[in-house]
């Protein structure tokens, strides 16, 4: 059985809810490797559509940007950087936004991510773990060390020196974003970017009895219907995280739809 037959096994019972949400009901357990499977083993077609820059002009973005200020190395490129096709579908997003709620905007963390970057934030987030638990790098046994990059793998993908090796990021069809009211100030989304589990997994607050951490959900979902809308796909355990083209993309797509599917963006060297 191929891992996309299996995910769809495993997704069924749920999938009626929305193949993103269905695959999210996954996480932590044996299913979410086979969701990381089918996406490895997703075909790419790649359609060569270029990297542009996310207007500033159009979006608001964060800036400075985090991950800039702690060294990561992009060189000439830039964390704003996605494929064309994919910032027609983001101008769609924000109108569809602006239809429910005029002047509120979508507000761009980071598209693409060369694979440097990838690596460079996987070593800090590495350090920062070890500081945590107070260790150094000669005191980390190995079991330790591979709790570690466990935890870490849950939220960023593992860098690849393989050229067919495929991170969402490096394909220029990965966006991580949020939304900001008419004020002009950051919407409550129960979390910041790059949270860890199980803040950022998209259903977190459900089922929240609170008035506030309702409106946290009320907010995740907004972001996502707007998303969607456009064409994009959220990934399972990220609110922020959403695709267009690449091959989680076209999982999703595959899984929504009940018809296989190819990515159309594949992995971008400078």
């Amino acid at each position: 059985m191929t891992p996309f037959a299996e995910l769809s096994l495993l997704t069924q019972p749920t999938l009626r809810q929305g193949a993103s949400s269905a695959v999210e009901r996954l996480f932590g357990g044996e299913g979410f490797t086979v969701w990381r499977k089918a996406v490895k083993s997703c075909a790419v077609e790649e359609c060569h559509e270029e990297l542009v820059e996310i207007p500033e002009d159009e979006f608001l973005r964060f800036s400075p940007h985090s991950y800039l200020i702690i060294g990561a190395p992009y060189g000439t490129s830039s964390p704003f950087l996605f494929r064309r096709g994919a910032l027609e579908r983001l101008r769609i997003a924000q109108g569809f936004l602006q239809e429910r709620l005029p002047n509120w905007r979508l507000k761009i963390f980071d598209a693409y991510r060369p694979m440097r970057v990838q690596q460079f934030l996987v070593d800090f987030e590495y350090q920062k773990r070890l500081q945590e638990r107070g260790l150094t790098e000669s005191e980390v046994s190995s079991e330790q060390k591979e709790e570690i990059y466990r935890e870490i793998f849950q939220i960023f993908a593992k860098p690849q020196s393989d050229p067919s090796a495929i991170t969402p990021h490096s394909t220029g069809g990965a966006i991580d974003l949020t939304l900001v009211d008419d004020l002009g100030m950051e919407v409550e989304m129960g979390s910041s970017i790059d949270e860890r589990p199980p803040l950022c997994l998209p259903a977190h607050f459900e089922s929240a009895r609170s008035e506030t951490e309702k409106k946290y959900h009320q907010h995740r979902l907004l972001l996502e219907t707007v998303m969607t809308q456009a064409g994009f796909r959220r990934l399972p355990q990220e609110w922020w995280h959403f695709s267009y083209g690449d091959p989680a993309w076209a999982v999703l797509e595959a899984l929504s739809t009940g018809k296989q599917t190819s990515a159309i963006y594949g992995r971008q060297e400078e």
